[in-house]
């Protein structure tokens, strides 16, 4: 499995009015892309620079691209989450968040890529200079 160490960070902030809690501010970063697998990113988010969640990632499923929250494997092999969102707009602004984050780093690396094959090839034919001492 390929890995590629990529930090992108997306800011987001939602606004949760008819609760009156203060708006949240995301500050998203994707750590590594993976371009095979279900698993195709790995990621953190900061809230409102008071909060840190470690160990998200960006998940492929059936139904396309979800954040999976970070979790642990209970002894009858279930998984819970350590972490999450209690209601649904809130895992709706940070799947959100996320996967924009997520898009991002991945336009990022792409236009890395097309940058790399841009570049001229050195001749293959010449032999490089040699140093002597």
């Amino acid at each position: 499995m390929a890995k590629t160490q990529k930090t992108t960070t997306a800011q987001q902030t939602a606004a949760v009015p008819e609760r009156g809690y203060a708006p949240l501010q995301y500050d998203v970063k994707i750590h590594s892309l993976y371009p095979e697998g279900s698993c195709r990113a790995s990621a953190s988010v900061n809230l409102n620079g008071s909060f840190a969640i470690r160990g998200l990632k960006v998940m492929e499923g059936a139904n396309g691209l979800f954040v999976s929250m970070p979790s642990y494997r209970t002894g009858n092999g279930e998984y819970k989450d350590i972490c999450f969102p209690c209601t649904k707009e809130a895992r709706s602004q940070l799947n959100e968040a996320v996967l924009h984050a997520y898009h991002q780093s991945l336009s990022q690396s792409r236009n890395q890529d097309q940058g790399n094959q841009n570049q001229p090839v050195p001749d293959q034919g010449q032999a490089a200079p040699q140093m002597s001492m």
